[in-house]
């Protein structure tokens, strides 16, 4: 059992519930989107725990473009995972890093993922959670598989059959037992041109009876990932949301980092709270970011666009997470 809890440490893609029995969530988060931009899904696999112990296992299926959401509860006992790498099962569906398999009523047919970006791992820095990933009574752990991809294959949703093949793919993960009680998070992979990344959250983090506002960004664009994070000399400089625009600036030693996202119609997705998806937040898949990166030390604009087709989630008490 340690063993795999430390295989897991190092490897975030994988399942991290090793010896897990009750107030405990791990879920991965797919968001496929077609080449023609037409059809926008995040598909989100995972387990959850109660306080008592009760169990059940879940694939969410959120449609960006028509505003739908669907949650499939599935028991826990089909839900299996491997510990020397990242595949789980969860009933007949499969999910890896680089392929999934749905046979579900609603969605059947598989993708596969070609040249995929992750975020950078070192011994001392596992993952985007950078040394927090060490501390083992975080509320809730974040990890990114890929920043960006190419996809490769069909499905047949509600019984259309839909071709993703040459469309862009991203992919992240949550595990822990709740989500923050305030939170910004945003993520594009559609800007002017292919291979530019961004994904940026904001959130209140409790910290030993107290709690603090962490933050993560990363713009991934030239063959290279740029990182804003609580833990390596960056500043928060401001973090402002209402109902039309979220705004987020960070600036480390080199860069500045602006950041506005337009508000779009959000759809209701299950969120845990004390293990189990209880909760309740609102995701859009149809925002917008423009991003700004400058270069401080002559005022440099290095990059200047807009991504479309955001995921875009504000949660909770965001005047806990206001900074600016």
């Amino acid at each position: 059992m340690v063993f795999r809890k430390i295989k897991a440490l190092f490897n975030p893609e994988r399942y991290h519930g090793w010896g897990k029995e009750k107030k405990y969530f791990e879920g991965w988060y797919y968001k496929v989107i077609s080449a023609d931009e037409k059809h926008a899904f995040a598909f989100i696999p995972g387990i959850a725990m109660d306080k008592a112990g009760n169990k059940q296992a879940f694939i969410q299926i959120l449609d960006g473009n028509k505003r739908t959401a669907e949650y499939i509860k599935i028991p826990a006992e089909n839900f299996t995972s491997r510990s020397d790498m990242f595949k789980t099962e969860i009933g007949d569906n499969i999910f890896e890093k680089d392929f999934i398999k749905l046979n579900l009523p609603v969605a059947k047919g598989a993708l596969h993922f070609k040249n995929q970006v992750p975020w950078p791992k070192q011994w001392y820095s596992p993952g985007i959670m950078g040394p927090y990933s060490f501390v083992p009574f975080m509320e809730c752990y974040h990890g990114i598989l890929s920043m960006d991809h190419e996809i490769q294959g069909w499905l047949e949703i509600n019984q259309k059959k839909i071709d993703f093949s040459g469309g862009r793919g991203y992919m992240e993960k949550d595990w822990g037992h709740s989500f923050p009680s305030a939170y910004f998070w945003m993520q594009s992979n559609h800007f002017s041109e292919k291979g530019i990344s961004l994904k940026a959250s904001v959130a209140k983090i409790p910290w030993l009876g107290s709690s603090f506002v962490g933050f993560i960004a990363g713009l991934y664009f030239d063959g290279r990932l740029i990182q804003f994070t609580t833990y390596n000399g960056t500043r928060l400089v401001r973090s402002y949301a209402d109902e039309k625009t979220v705004e987020l600036t960070m600036e480390n030693k080199k860069y500045r980092l602006e950041i506005v996202a337009h508000r779009n119609d959000a759809t209701e997705l299950a969120s845990p709270i004390a293990g189990f998806m209880d909760g309740r937040i609102s995701e859009s898949m149809t925002s917008s970011i423009t991003a700004k990166l400058v270069r401080k030390k002559d005022s440099q604009t290095l990059f200047s666009d807009t991504g479309n087709h955001a995921g875009l989630e504000v949660a909770g008490l965001i005047e806990e997470i206001m900074v600016g």
